[in-house]
């Protein structure tokens, strides 16, 4: 890795904030991996039904996206699945848009999740 990648990977916050994480888990690592394969397949399944969900349905998984980010300390998940909930109720642009930006926070925290779990 060159040495502006790896200035550019530590610039980078985290996606999953592990000080929350640990203080969540009460330090247990085998409940952290837990929690870090339920989160990452939670949010795999709720971001498909919210490609394909009337807003009603996708402001509520959209509030279940975000509390569980919350939970594991995917905070940048959780502010796009809120700015996803109040888009649910805006244009189909808008809507689209905030559902593009939570995949990719999704896509970025479990890439990270991954590289955790296999540490």
């Amino acid at each position: 890795m060159s040495q502006a990648a790896m200035l550019k990977a530590e610039a980078a916050p985290a996606a999953i904030d592990r000080a929350h994480l640990k203080q969540m888990t009460f330090g247990d690592r085998a409940l952290e991996r837990e929690l870090l394969q339920l989160f990452d397949r939670q949010a795999d399944i709720l971001m498909a039904r919210m490609r394909t969900s009337e807003p009603a349905v996708l402001t509520t998984l959209a509030h279940t996206l975000k509390g569980s980010a919350l939970g594991v300390g995917a905070t940048d998940v959780a502010q796009a699945a809120a700015t996803a909930e109040q888009a649910a109720s805006g244009s189909p642009v808008e809507c689209a848009a905030a559902l593009t930006a939570l995949a990719g926070t999704i896509a970025v925290a479990r890439a990270e999740i991954a590289a955790l779990l296999a540490a």
